[in-house]
């Protein structure tokens, strides 16, 4: 549409026709890779297209967790009569469901060209995207809260909603795909077409796919295909691993009798989504008594914080009752609500109590029954009340706390939701406020509500402690809204009781950053324009924002380009017996069946490509299918037949410990007065970068060379490992990265094996192959797990005479960087404090699980945790504050580490200070004390801890930069920089750019970074320890002070004129090009006399962090952190202060939310965000504030800078804990194991309900 007088928006709108439509097809896969037909509505022609392949939206997960792949839907509603815009995550929504919707990507956001859209610029520019891989996934969500339909096209699609629109067929399918420069509308015609009520039918290879227009044709539907699931946002329904598909799938969004909303009667369509209902009881509630919303506050509450926008925007209520997951915490207050399920079959009405819930045969829905809307009564009394998940109500006779009804439902406890029917009937008649009323409850509940110790989900413990600790906090808020009724009757709550009531809520984040300019310090030494340490936007930041940085998997399908899928082992130790592929390929698109006999060179190095004659862990990779499209090859995939034989599988540190028989008993031979022992475990963490690990391979025509385009941080070993499988020159071999989405130290290995995969299928077929791996197969490289067993030796005053430390971690099945890893753990558990006697032991056990590889911070969180463990119990057993024990024992002055090197900890103690300054810790500290003394049930934490990060590596050539870092000047000026780093986030490029400015003087505008390329720059190492930024630099820095002499004398006759100086020194035949090198900093490690200069610097920092937990539940929130951070003078602030903010927030991960489970087979069971949590947006402190340490300097480092990117231990929430414990009379010398989940916390804070579950549980 041209733009109108009163609005600057210009649409490319465009019907998508789909003659061969996959019934079974997503919207994320469509928009990516799908060959289409545009239909321009506007000229009325059909135009032929390639490929849509809009690749902004991003694969991240394929369950809906991470919103890499979010778009906006828009879709007409016919009931309210006005367009609703919606986010959705593109990996679960079929294609199918989008007839007559609009869809928006971050492409019809906006982009480069024609413009971009102000929250892209604004993301940009503030360097709020760092590797770039997610960041299109917000700008939908975004951009729907601003698209309120207010637009000059309102009138006009009021106008055209009561046309009629052209014929749609059976056999066609519409898509809208929106592009707007501004803000965002939806096309008028497609409203006029959405008035025709065809049955829409689809057919795909497998699946049909029905979408009825009205309620009766849709109640004949269901009663012809009882089986069919009725689809509406497909959040649930999934195909297993066995292949089990729907034959046939109805989708009666269609259906306006879905769609009702009547305010009148409280009654809400089935097809209506829970963001729906969220707006529609928030409408609600402000225009109602109070006594009337209890039970609509109670979903509120809930549906706050229930899954994501984007589920809530897809999930309808229907699925969401219906499913009757344990875990679907809407249920049990809708069900004690009294809610009641209307049905379409003769107005028939099913209440929806414990019985339903529970799937019970009279009171289940039948077969070909059909729910039409939801019945969410008012509360009728006022001393009715609800409570969140589990849902509990009570009513009570007139006037009095005589129990008349009473209903207590559990979810999350069973695989369905549970009812305490028989506990409730036989409180029925009591006084609610008896003194043993409760106690009485709790037995009551507890033993009907059973948990056997083998339940799925494990935490019985804790499962069953919640059973309790839920209905005290009922029974608690029933007392104090008694109270409030009949205050002459019932007492008012003590303040003890008080801190029980109310759920912690996290308030919006805000953030402070301060830093200083270096021109600030020395006018004299830089000017103003200097670019270096100002916070100049990434060179890539809007390609970010606007989705068009092409990640590995956006590459452009190549002719005849083959995918790739593996056949894993599903056994942890297990010799092959056989492969069995001839079935595979009888599938039709499968090409071939590769297996480690089609490896012409080695297989792999220290862990095999492909397995040979035995498998080590459950999910290590046998064989790989390749096939003309993905799905074919999955297909083929899962017809390939592997015959095991078992062997005996080791899965823990302590089974390999028993194994190897290795004597556990630390020593320890100094005279002190005070000795402490322990034990800590903790456990791994998974990288959770959001672009998974991916590669593709293409075979050039001659002389057997090959591009490899990967997601790695170390493209040499990638080089090496395919040249050695493919037994090749190295130099047949080129690798390219261009941007790399997230890695945290799981890219440095694994990808070189993920490329040999590709490679041999790439080699044996000689068509190009792609091998992209989904997130469950990616998830199974992680972080080790750790156990550390210590002995402390101190003085009554806190000093640390002495410490022995045994390390031990899970390596896994093969070495990887285990021997790294437990170096630089022996390495840095002295952390910031000065140990005069100090011995650390470090084991690297093998095991049967997926081997495990290096994380951001390389051992620093765990050692760091071990070190500040030995803190904690030293001033516990000494009574002192944490704070002056870590104090006293901090590195004070110039001292040696424990390997004897020498370093200065100056700056260890000015951001100590500087950090209880601006934090004001001490007022804090008193403040949580304060709290804490008159909260029972909630305490408060708060720690201030120190970090002293060893930067980089301990041997001289792993710092080099081995070769050319390459710097061009071309005729017109422009400037050609390539640099063997490789950019993860960390913000190589602007940096490089800014650093040219500083030695040539050259424009910004002027420099371009090209791909990292092992064509270009050949055998570099890889690109991890935090220092990738500053050795590249140094070798940039090297080839610009060669090309500063070149043009020496040129600049002297010709000052401030560039692009006269380079068309002079063209003119005059002086070299344009120059090559810098950088050898590495010099560093050594001597085992044998355990002496060296193992690093070349050391990192400072201070982290000061509040948190508030809650006793009941082990329900934890941030509340403020401070980190002040000797990052000296850094290149790029505002890219530098990102990394230590995802830095810490990934601390917050690693300590007290992700946990990996396996099965006692030895099978990750942690392969998702549905079952792994990662820290989310409301896991962000309140108050998040970094602070650069002023006035300082790094004489090694280059422009004084030093890297800054090490999480800091996070040690408030063991500190509230203990606050608990003290109230309580128990013992503070527990052991924090690592992460302190929900779980940890709540079964550390022992009270008489913990008491009461282990009663109960020793009688069974």
């Amino acid at each position: 549409y041209p733009p109108c007088s009163s609005c600057t928006k210009i649409f490319l709108c465009f019907y998508v026709i789909e003659r061969q439509l996959d019934a079974e097809e997503l919207l994320l896969y469509y928009l990516r890779k799908k060959h289409i037909l545009f239909l321009n509505f506007t000229f009325e022609f059909y135009n032929s297209v390639n490929y849509f392949h809009l690749s902004g939206t991003k694969y991240g997960c394929g369950v809906g967790g991470c919103g890499a792949c979010t778009v906006m839907i828009s879709a007409y509603d016919p009931v309210a009569k006005q367009i609703q815009h919606r986010p959705a995550n593109s990996c679960l929504f079929p294609i199918c469901s989008l007839h007559g919707a609009a869809v928006t990507t971050v492409e019809g956001v906006g982009s480069i060209k024609p413009r971009i859209h102000p929250i892209q610029e604004r993301l940009a520019k503030c360097s709020g995207s760092q590797c770039g891989f997610c960041t299109p996934g917000m700008e939908p969500t975004c951009c729907q809260l601003r698209a309120t339909g207010q637009c000059c096209l309102d009138e006009e699609e009021r106008v055209c909603s009561s046309s009629t629109g052209g014929q749609v067929t059976i056999w066609s399918f519409i898509l809208t795909l929106v592009k707007t420069t501004k803000s965002l509308s939806f096309p008028p015609q497609r409203m006029a077409q959405e008035q025709q009520r065809t049955t829409l039918i689809f057919h795909g290879k497998r699946t049909t796919w029905i979408s009825p227009p009205s309620l009766k044709e849709h109640v004949d539907l269901k009663a012809k295909y009882p089986k069919a699931p009725l689809v509406v946002g497909n959040t649930r329904l999934k195909k297993n691993h066995h292949g089990a598909y729907h034959p046939i799938i109805l989708h009666p969004v269609r259906i306006p009798e879905m769609h009702v909303v009547s305010s009148t009667n409280d009654v809400i369509g089935a097809a209506c989504c829970l963001a729906q209902l969220r707006d529609i009881l928030m409408e609600a509630v402000p225009k109602l008594a109070e006594e009337k919303t209890k039970i609509y506050r109670a979903l509120l509450q809930h549906l706050r914080t229930l899954a994501g926008e984007q589920i809530r925007s897809m999930a309808s209520l229907e699925g969401h009752i219906v499913i009757r997951g344990s875990t679907w915490d809407l249920n049990p207050i809708l069900s004690v609500g009294k809610s009641v399920l209307n049905l379409a079959s003769e107005d028939k009405q099913i209440l929806l109590n414990d019985q339903f819930l529970a799937g019970s045969e009279h009171a289940d829905l039948k077969a070909k029954e059909v729910i039409v809307s939801v019945l969410i009564p008012y509360s009728m009394k006022k001393n009715a009340l609800s409570i969140v998940n589990p849902g509990m109500r009570i009513l009570f006779s007139p006037g009095t706390d005589t129990i008349v009804d009473l209903s207590i439902l559990y979810g999350g406890i069973g695989s369905t939701i549970l009812s305490a029917r028989k506990s409730c009937e036989k409180l029925i008649g009591r006084q609610w406020n008896d003194q043993i009323l409760l106690h009485e409850a709790c037995r009551l509940v507890l033993e009907e509500i059973f948990l056997p110790p083998s339940a799925l989900g494990g935490k019985v413990e804790y499962r069953r402690t919640l059973l309790v600790s839920f209905l005290f906090r009922f029974y608690l808020e029933v007392l104090h809204g008694l109270n409030q009724m009949y205050p002459f009757r019932c007492a008012e709550l003590s303040q003890e009781k008080m801190s029980a009531l109310g759920m912690l809520q996290s308030g919006v984040a805000q953030g402070v950053q301060i830093y200083q300019l270096r021109c600030d310090v020395d006018p004299g030494d830089r000017s103003p324009q200097d670019p270096v340490g100002h916070p100049i936007m990434h060179q890539s930041g809007i390609k970010y924002t606007t989705g068009e940085a092409v990640y590995i998997d956006d590459i452009h399908p190549v002719g005849g380009e083959l995918s790739l899928a593996v056949v894993t082992s599903i056994k942890a130790h297990a010799e092959i017996i056989s492969i069995d592929a001839p079935e595979a390929l009888q599938v039709p698109g499968v090409v071939d069946v590769v297996t480690a006999r089609d490896v012409p060179g080695e297989n792999g190095k220290d862990e095999q490509a492909y397995a040979e004659d035995k498998v080590v862990c459950v999910g290590q990779i046998i064989c790989a299918v390749v096939a003309e499209s993905l799905t074919q090859a999955k297909c083929g995939a899962e017809k390939v037949k592997i015959a095991y034989e078992d062997l005996e599988p080791i899965l823990t540190i302590e089974a390999n410990i028993n194994f190897l028989t290795v004597n556990l008993k630390p020593s320890l031979d100094f005279p002190m007065i005070i000795y402490l022992t322990g034990e800590l475990h903790m456990g791994g963490q998974e990288h959770f970068y959001l672009e998974t690990n991916s590669v593709l391979v293409i075979p050039r025509v001659e002389d057997k060379e090959m591009d490899m385009y990967v997601s790695t941080q170390h493209a040499t070993d990638v080089q090496e490992f395919v040249a050695s499988a493919l037994n090749v020159q190295y130099n047949k071999i080129m690798c390219h990265m261009k941007h790399v989405g997230g890695a945290f130290g799981g890219k440095i290995t694994k990808p070189s094996l993920f490329a040999v995969i590709a490679a041999v299928a790439a080699n044996k077929t000689r068509r190009p192959v792609r091998f992209a791996l989904e997130r469950n197969m990616d998830m199974e490289k992680t972080a080790n797990a750790s156990v550390a067993i210590l002995q402390v030796g101190l003085m009554n005053d806190g000093r640390i005479r002495a410490a022995d430390f045994q390390c031990y971690i899970n390596g896994g099945c093969t070495k990887d960087e285990s021997g790294s890893v437990i170096e630089y753990l022996v390495f840095k558990v002295d952390n910031a404090y000065n140990i005069l006697n100090l011995r650390v032991t470090g084991h690297a056990c093998k095991t049967n699980l997926p081997s495990n590889t290096a994380f951001q911070g390389f051992e620093l969180p765990q050692a760091g945790l071990f070190g500040e463990s030995c803190i904690v119990a030293v001033a516990t057993q000494t009574g002192l504050p944490h704070e002056k024990v870590r104090e006293i024992n901090m590195y004070k002055g110039v001292k040696l580490t424990s390997f004897k090197e020498e370093f200065d900890a100056e700056n260890l103690w000015k951001c100590w200070e500087e950090c209880l300054d601006k934090s004001d810790y001490y007022s804090r500290k008193a403040m949580v004390e304060e709290f804490n003394t008159k909260n029972y049930w909630k305490k408060k934490g708060i720690a201030i801890i120190p970090m002293k990060f060893s930067v980089g590596f301990n041997t001289t050539y792993f710092h080099q930069v081995t070769s050319s870092k390459q710097f061009h000047i071309y005729i017109d000026g422009s400037v050609l920089v390539t640099h063997g780093g490789i950019e993860l986030g960390q913000g190589i490029p602007p940096k490089m750019s800014q650093l040219s400015y500083c030695e040539l003087k050259i424009p910004l505008s002027y420099i371009h970074l090209c791909e990292t390329s092992t064509t270009t720059v050949p055998s570099d190492k890889y690109t991890t320890g935090s220092i990738g930024t500053e050795i590249n630099a140094r070798a940039v820095q090297d080839a610009c002070q060669i090309l500063w002499k070149h043009l020496d004398p040129i600049q002297r006759d010709n000052p401030n004129i560039y692009l006269l100086q380079i068309s002079e020194a063209h003119k005059q035949s002086i070299s344009l090009s120059a090559t810098g090198y950088f050898k590495g900093y010099v560093t050594n490690m001597n085992w044998d006399t355990q002496k060296g200069h193992a690093f070349p610097y050391f990192l400072f920092g201070v982290a000061c962090s509040e948190v508030e937990i809650d006793c009941l539940t082990g329900a934890h929130k941030s509340i403020r952190t401070d980190i002040v951070m000797d990052a000296c003078f850094t290149i790029n602030p505002a890219i530098d202060i990102g990394q230590i903010e995802g830095a810490f927030i990934q601390g917050v991960g690693l300590y007290t939310l992700e946990e990996i489970f396996f099965s006692p087979e030895g099978e990750q069971l942690t392969l998702g965000p549905d079952t792994y949590k990662i820290p989310a947006i409301c896991d962000i402190p309140e108050q998040f504030c970094v602070y650069l340490l002023p006035n300082s300097c790094n004489l090694i480092a280059i422009y004084s800078s030093k890297v800054n990117t090490p999480n800091l231990p996070f040690a408030s929430t063991p500190d509230a804990v203990a606050a608990a414990r003290k109230k309580r009379g128990l013992p503070l010398d527990f052991t924090p194991n690592s992460p302190l989940t929900v779980e940890r916390i709540r079964m550390a804070c022992n009270d008489v309900f913990t008491e009461m579950v282990r009663l109960f549980l020793s009688l069974l």
